[in-house]
């Protein structure tokens, strides 16, 4: 209790109740070149609707890595993206009525910090993400003055005018009405499409609708526009009597007629382009997720990756020890191969090095792009991590998801190549999962070993995701023993922390037994006065099956079974 220098009564409280908290185990990462989609940022996706709405739908250039994101959104619902670009050929397409300088816009804050000042080189809008997709857009704009004349004027009720707000403030003719079309087709299919209409918004910085909201044209299409950034006011004013529109847009209302336009206002982007990706460029795109105090990850999609990809992504999950890294073979090991899959398999695996962080499968599946109505072959870890995920939702991450009950694969017409008993044999002695297709029960996942090479119970998925949730959960819940002393009562409140949390992951068959220790015998004088803290904690984990022996006896009619059970 606290010092009191006068009587009096003090209060306060201690809290006991400190428990093990649960822990995310599927949250997937993934990171690849996309048509569209923000820059430099994670971005969480939670099915393949809004992939397709934030990162544009898969083309002839992204979709082995586009599906490799899908497949694993067929399985769950929380999906962490970082587009890949390279920056110093990637460009915003900008519409215009000067010469603008070409742009890259990042993402959101990028265009906050950099571009939401104005100024006329760079154009009056750009795309809202980078590349040549932002080439299919148009925006076309009309007031009080054009919209009579305005191509777009049955998209709306009535022309614009005067708004309430200007009015109360003394303006006038503030209100435009704006439009982004789809000039191309290319986000829609057709050419023309009205992708966004903003009417009524005001010329004035300080319009407010009549909800109290900003209904300022600038700020409507930063918190609102999929498709468009603004960047400056517009230029195309060429009547004496009709000024530069900048020389008034963007003022406060107050006893401001607004500038009205001499024609409306109507620009096709361009300058939009998509660069060349290379491996560098995806692995400074996965490097956002190098953090585990800042990002959340378990598993980690490599989608195409080539050999370098993987010594990075296998490095980044053994120094944040929290995730698995989930690989396929190149297509070349596997489609169309002539007959030499094991041996390529095996030479592509030989380049990864031993690690119990990372799950190599074996093949490529057939599948069917329903954007474009062509069947694309797209590799299988995107599907391996979704198994591992739908286990988590059914079962437990310390399940094995493996085998007929949980590693049915998705959406899947044909595999690359079926390997047979003889060469799952080659493959599982290598690390090598193998994924076969059985007649009449699908396509499976038939393997749950990590590319640990050292025989020891983490060469299993099963066991090495257990030991992630474990040290992720208790080490969290180890925290609040920080700065406590190190004494009886702090070891005590630890063992009473951990035991119940083990014990109920026993309960639900992840572990055989246990057992924490954490007291004199391992907090000696010496950890004590270095002022660190001991707790050990020995683990007996669950193993799953791969391997079943059943024997057929055959006995004579005349011999009692007691006699034969067990001599075998």
């Amino acid at each position: 209790m606290a010092f009191q220098l006068s009587p009096g009564v003090n209060v306060s409280e201690i809290d006991l109740t400190t428990i093990v908290p649960s822990v995310p185990t599927s949250i997937g990462a993934f990171a690849g070149p996309f048509a569209w989609g923000p820059v430099g940022v994670v971005t969480t996706i939670s099915d393949e609707v809004r992939l397709a709405d934030t990162f544009g739908k898969p083309d002839s250039t992204v979709y082995e890595y586009w599906f490799s994101a899908a497949n694993f959104l067929a399985y769950s619902s929380n999906l962490k993206i970082v587009r890949a670009v390279n920056i110093a050929t990637t460009r915003n397409a900008t519409a215009n009525t000067v010469a603008a300088a070409a742009v890259l816009i990042k993402n959101d804050d990028d265009w906050l910090d950099n571009y939401s000042t104005g100024g006329i080189t760079r154009g009056e809008f750009a795309a809202r993400y980078a590349g040549a997709l932002g080439n299919s857009l148009k925006v076309s704009i009309c007031d009080v003055n054009t919209y009579s004349t305005w191509a777009y004027s049955g998209s709306f009720n009535s022309t614009p005018a005067t708004s309430t707000y200007v009015s109360n403030q003394g303006g006038a003719n503030d209100e435009i009405h704006i439009v982004v079309v789809d000039e191309d087709g290319k986000f829609t299919g057709t050419s023309g499409t009205v992708l966004e209409k903003y009417g009524y918004v005001s010329k004035a910085s300080d319009a407010k609708d009549d909800s109290g909201n900003t209904n300022y044209y600038k700020n409507v299409i930063a918190n609102k526009s999929k498709y468009i950034h603004w960047l400056s006011h517009p230029t195309l004013n060429t009547a004496a009597t009709y000024a530069n529109a900048s020389s008034t847009w963007g003022s406060a209302a107050s006893a401001v007629s607004f500038t009205r336009l001499a024609a409306n206002v109507t620009l096709s982007l361009a300058g939009g382009a998509d660069g060349t990706v290379s491996t560098g460029n995806v692995i400074t795109a996965y490097d956002f997720y190098d953090s585990a105090e800042s990002v959340d990850i378990n598993l980690v999609i490599s989608g195409p990756a080539d050999a370098t990809l993987a010594v990075d992504l296998i490095s980044m999950a053994e120094t944040r020890k929290d995730c698995l890294v989930f690989f396929s073979p190149t297509k070349a090991n596997c489609v169309d191969n002539g007959g030499s899959e094991v041996t390529d398999i095996k030479t592509y695996r030989d380049t990864l090095t031993s690690t119990s962080y990372a799950v190599l499968d074996s093949n490529w599946k057939y599948q069917y792009d329903k954007y474009n109505d062509v069947y694309r072959w797209v590799p299988l870890n995107g599907d391996i991590a979704g198994l591992c995920a739908r286990t988590d939702l059914e079962r437990d991450p310390w399940f094995s998801p493996g085998g007929l009950n949980r590693g049915i694969i998705k959406n899947a017409i044909k595999l690359a190549w079926n390997p047979t008993k003889t060469n799952r044999d080659d493959l599982y002695v290598k690390g090598i999962n193998p994924v076969v297709s059985f007649q009449g029960e699908g396509i499976v996942l038939f393997g749950d070993k990590t590319l640990l090479t050292k025989p020891s119970a983490f060469d299993r998925i099963n066991v090495r995701r257990l030991f992630i949730v474990l040290e992720k959960a208790i080490a969290r819940a180890a925290r609040f023993s920080l700065f406590e002393f190190n004494d009886q009562f702090t070891r005590a409140s630890f063992v009473n922390l951990v035991e119940p949390y083990l014990r109920d992951v026993q309960g639900r068959r992840g572990i055989y037994d246990f057992r924490v220790v954490c007291d004199g015998s391992n907090n000696t004088p010496e950890v004590i006065d270095r002022n660190e803290f001991v707790g050990d904690i020995y683990i007996k984990p669950a193993r799953s099956i791969n391997f079943i022996q059943l024997n057929f006896v055959a006995v004579r009619t005349g011999v009692s079974f007691d006699e034969v059970v067990g001599k075998f």
